[in-house]
């Protein structure tokens, strides 16, 4: 019973971990959009309301992605199982699309 019990928070612990790697590096890549957008601000290819919108949509991006890692208990073993098949089949989530989707 301690065997199944302490594979049981190994693998709990190997889930989490899965979810954050990828949660921090989703994020990232996330950022790079604003990163970009303040590049074209600079640059002057969009104003301070086309920023403003980058901004906004990362926002949506960020906050569905978080809804997705930012999970406890049976569901970070729901969310590390629905993330591995998703990969399998190379359909994981684009956030940033899925956040211009979300904002129309």
């Amino acid at each position: 019973m301690a065997d199944q019990s302490s594979s049981g928070k190994a693998q709990r612990r190997a889930d989490q971990a899965l979810l954050t790697t990828y949660h921090g590096a989703r994020l990232a890549e996330l950022l790079e959009h604003v990163r970009a957008g303040f590049a074209e601000y600079d640059a002057g290819r969009i104003d301070a309301f086309g920023l403003d919108g980058v901004i906004h949509r990362y926002q949506r991006a960020a906050r569905e992605l978080w809804k997705f890692c930012a999970v406890s208990g049976a569901q970070v073993e729901t969310a590390a199982r629905t993330l591995q098949y998703l990969k399998e089949r190379g359909e994981e989530p684009d956030w940033w699309r899925e956040a211009e989707r979300s904002g129309r």
